[in-house]
């Protein structure tokens, strides 16, 4: 079966993919309302039900006090009549008493069955439930009719009484609490919106005040700290956007620089190289000036020996550029079989320097290009500045655990003290190395490229007074231990 997006003339999309047009609407909704409406709705939402659940309790918490109230009373005044029902006046005139009881309490029906009868004395109140109470099945019962709560009890000798109250009065008063209760949830809600607008307008101040920044920042290119205010979330929230300032203006500092130096570093070969082909077009048109083949053979050989500079200094601005960016494969590098790597390019290109190479295993995980580059310029540099017949030692040692120290040492006249933090700037070139080969930008690539593998780098003096360059990088001996870290 074959699966397709559905397209606007596919019909309504079904199953798991069809939008819920419920979601739709709370999610439009809460991303057109301001964030102040939306606390005050949450709060006054929040209010309304904790009231509407308070007043539902209240309301038939006293419904059934009074309810229960009331069943008492009739108790009460039930076992009253039935324990009158043994004197011999009840007894000999039943419609007496009942009609005395009735003039106590106007506002309750009494019917009075006398043992074995089936006929009441009093008022005529139609029975339910009291029938199992007058056949003895029951001893009472009490239940609701209309606007009357009904009440039946039977004594020992089988006289029973039943007992109608009225319960306008009493149900008009749980009306009428019923009634404040909701006057005063219906208040209660628009106090908890208002006071929702109130505090969501001040607790959101620095949040406006945030956004005024940003929005100061994005009209305006200032990439200023905004000032921090407090110590709570907002003022973390602000410290991380300082950060990212901080950092898109170092950014944005380093490129303006890479772009100024490079100009300025492109400047000098271009001019000599414009010079030299301009020479070598005057030499070659009629009648120009006329040089001997050596000369001519010198002026190619400098076009070609700065044409090569020019690709040296291009190839190390991108690879520092791409170093300036994010770091796009990681993966498990055997540093040994790296370092061979670029052992074999450096022989190839000084075989008439000696290399020696002291390996340990050595495992960890980073970009294995950039770590290769790295490697090979810390090399290139070694070579570079080491005479014929000279040596260059690659040792490796761990240190400590997870540690792996790289030396690099040449033969070469070493590095000045004054120079060995400059070695590693972008362009820098020291007073001996400006007659040298290069465009300074090898050991500044080194130095980004072991500072994003966590490590560290830096110059010293060697054991025969050349140049070493110290370099430690975290890891592990073996891929399983690396794994575990």
């Amino acid at each position: 079966m074959i699966l397709r997006t559905p397209t606007p003339d596919s019909g309504p999309a079904v199953g798991d993919d069809a939008p819920d047009p419920l979601e739709q609407t709370h999610v439009g909704w809460s991303r057109r309302a301001p964030l102040r409406w939306q606390l005050s709705l949450v709060t006054a939402v929040m209010v309304a039900v904790a009231v509407g659940v308070m007043t539902v309790v209240a309301y038939w918490t006293v419904s059934t006090s009074l309810t229960q109230h009331v069943d008492r009373e009739l108790e009460d005044k039930a076992s009253s009549l039935l324990q009158n029902s043994f004197d011999p006046a009840f007894v000999y005139n039943p419609a007496v008493e009942v009609a005395t009881f009735k003039t106590y309490n106007p506002d309750i029906r009494v019917a009075y069955y006398p043992p074995g009868s089936v006929r009441p004395i009093g008022d005529s109140i139609p029975i339910l439930n009291e029938v199992e109470v007058l056949q003895g099945t029951r001893d009472n019962s009490v239940r609701s009719s209309g606007d009357e709560r009904i009440f039946a009890e039977q004594n020992k000798i089988g006289a029973t009484v039943i007992l109608a109250q009225d319960m306008r009065g009493t149900h008009q008063l749980i009306s009428s609490l019923g009634l404040v209760l909701l006057l005063i949830g219906g208040i209660g809600v628009l106090i908890a919106i208002a006071a929702g607008m109130v505090v969501a307008t001040t607790g959101l101040r620095p949040v406006s005040r945030l956004r005024h920044a940003v929005d100061h920042v994005a009209r305006t290119d200032d990439l200023r700290p905004i000032t921090v205010v407090g110590n709570d979330e907002l003022a973390q929230l602000t410290r991380s956007f300082n950060g990212m300032l901080a950092a898109l203006s170092a950014s944005r500092r380093r490129q303006a620089e890479l772009v100024a130096d490079a100009g300025h570093e492109l400047k000098t070969p271009l001019t000599s190289l414009r010079t030299n082909v301009e020479l070598l077009m005057m030499v070659d048109r009629q009648g120009g000036a006329s040089i001997s083949q050596q000369d001519r053979r010198d002026l190619e050989r400098d076009v070609i020996a700065q044409i090569e500079e020019l690709s040296t200094l291009i190839g190390d601005l991108v690879d520092l550029a791409r170093e300036d960016g994010p770091q796009q494969i990681v993966e498990c590098i055997d540093l040994v079989e790296c370092m061979e790597t670029s052992l074999e390019r450096v022989r190839r290109r000084r075989p008439d320097v000696t290399f020696t190479f002291n390996s340990t295993p050595w495992f960890l995980y980073g970009d294995p290009f950039a770590l290769g580059r790295a490697t090979l310029n810390l090399m290139d540099n070694a070579a570079k500045w080491s005479p014929e017949e000279g040596e260059v030692r690659i040792d490796m040692e761990q240190v400590r655990d997870g540690v792996m120290e790289l030396r690099f040492s040449d033969s070469g006249p070493g590095i000045p003290v004054e120079d060995r933090q400059k070695v590693f700037e972008r362009f820098y070139r020291s007073i001996a190395a400006r007659s040298m080969p290069g465009s300074g930008l090898g050991l500044a690539i080194v130095a980004q490229v072991i500072a994003r593998h966590a490590g560290t780098i830096v110059a010293e003096e060697s054991d025969d007074g050349g140049a070493m360059m110290r370099v430690t990088l975290p890891g592990a001996p073996s891929v399983a231990d690396e794994r575990d870290n």
